[in-house]
């Protein structure tokens, strides 16, 4: 890019011997004066400006502190014949870069400039990667797939009530970050968030950890336990892999859900507690049902709202992003460079269909990272199983599967080939879709 500088002199030879060393870099400005330098500044923007001190009329101090105020800061440089340390001290705490004495050097101008756009470059690319690591931290999500956003709109309007929620997706898609998104958007912010794992705990375990336990209700319980539940009070309980609890927790859980109280094991005394409850499954609970290995009653009590997560191969959008980021993090992490991948690597990661979705994906960025600090990343660097992916599995049926695909279809301007890809399914399966529901073939 060409940047803009503004020359401010009242020294007409002084302005035309600047400009005709730094024009054929420079896209270069002139200003006899202040006065005309800061009707030029609102007029224009300027990457650079170089101004004397001492003119007729307002000082360049003044032009100095005109372009601090602007939106975009310029890099101010000051020029004087009267050098001193009081005036350069001066310059600096208003925002100059730097200041050159007069005569000007012209080679030791052109190196100050060099430096000082180097040096906002840097600063700039700092900034901007921090602010895009601090905003995904902090929102947790990462993309902007139509699969991905379908879950946000679910969250945007379940987060501010109560009603339990029950979280639907494969392992790694990301199912606590999203229970900890509803916490973080609800009333019960300001309180706790608990997450509980229940399939690695075994079922006497779990049942003490959940509902807390009296001193002496079992060998070995020697004092009171409060258990997640009562450590969870006006705050979110989060209870994953659900399907993993057995008959006698499922009992209590249900209860808990028709009293809004929990009893301790080894007491019959009711503890009222409010809180937000957040479900989250792998499994089918609604075929573990009908094979009588998950009570009906308590899952029509979870099973009230209901949000599916995407795997990460119908959100092949969200893929470099995803990518980027997490290569970002983990170079920041292990202070090494970014490795850059390739453009026909990346579109053999756009097209692997992520089994072990965004926590897979992670771990490869976290590989990536350690064994191929700063360089460039080929296809013949990755591991086998992602030059020989089997093609995706068809698109699961779901809720609003058929609106997704109208908007597939509408943002693809009806090509059946772009909405397959957006999609991440076959055009072949989008074919089969659309005899189903033939209505969106004709809105396309």
């Amino acid at each position: 890019m060409t940047y803009t500088v503004l020359i401010v002199d009242d020294e007409k030879h002084t302005r035309e011997g600047l400009e005709s060393a730094l024009e054929e870099k420079y896209d270069v400005y002139l200003a006899r004066d202040a006065e005309e330098a800061l009707r030029l500044m609102q007029a224009e923007t300027f990457d650079i400006i170089l101004t004397d001190l001492r003119m007729s009329g307002k000082s360049g101090l003044k032009v100095i502190d005109a372009a601090m105020a602007l939106p975009y800061r310029p890099i101010c440089i000051l020029m004087t014949a009267y050098g001193s340390i009081e005036v350069a001290v001066d310059a600096m705490r208003r925002g100059a870069f730097d200041f050159l004495t007069k005569p000007v050097h012209l080679e030791k101008l052109e190196l100050l400039l060099e430096r000082a756009l180097q040096s906002r470059q840097l600063k700039r690319e700092n900034t901007v990667l921090q602010e895009r690591l601090e905003s995904k931290y902090n929102s947790g999500i990462i993309g902007s797939s139509l699969a991905l956003k379908a879950v946000l709109e679910q969250i945007q309007v379940l987060a501010p009530t109560k009603t339990t929620v029950l979280l639907e997706g494969e392992t790694g898609t990301g199912k606590e970050l999203i229970a900890q998104m509803l916490h973080q958007n609800s009333g019960q912010v300001r309180s706790v968030f608990i997450p509980v794992h229940c399939a690695a705990l075994s079922a006497n375990l779990l049942e003490s950890e959940l509902f807390g336990h009296e001193k002496g209700a079992f060998t070995g319980a020697n004092d009171r336990r409060i258990g997640r539940f009562e450590s969870a009070d006006k705050g979110t309980l989060f209870l994953d892999e659900i399907g993993e609890i057995d008959a006698s927790t499922q009992v209590k859980l249900l209860r808990f859900l028709e009293t809004k109280t929990i009893e301790r094991l080894g007491s019959q005394k009711p503890v009222p507690l409010d809180i937000r409850l957040i479900c989250a499954t792998n499994r089918d609970l609604a075929a573990m049902v009908k094979e009588g290995k998950f009570r009906e009653d308590l899952f029509y009590r979870l099973n009230v709202v209901t949000i599916k997560l995407p795997p990460l191969r119908q959100r092949r959008d969200d893929i470099p992003e995803l990518l980027d980021y997490y290569l970002h993090s983990f170079s920041d992490e292990n202070a090494l460079r970014i490795p850059t991948l390739a453009p026909e690597t990346l579109q053999i990661l756009t097209q692997y269909p992520w089994p072990g979705n965004i926590r897979e994906l992670r771990n490869f960025a976290e590989n990536a990272v350690v064994l191929h600090s700063g360089k460039h990343i080929l296809p013949k660097h990755l591991d086998g199983k992602f030059t020989q992916a089997p093609d995706p599995e068809p698109l699961a049926a779901s809720i609003g599967e058929k609106e997704r695909i109208r908007a597939a279809l509408t943002e693809a301007n009806g090509n059946k080939s772009k909405a397959a890809e957006r999609l991440g399914i076959s055009r072949r399966t989008l074919h089969r879709k659309l005899l189903q529901w033939p209505e969106l073939d004709q809105d396309a």
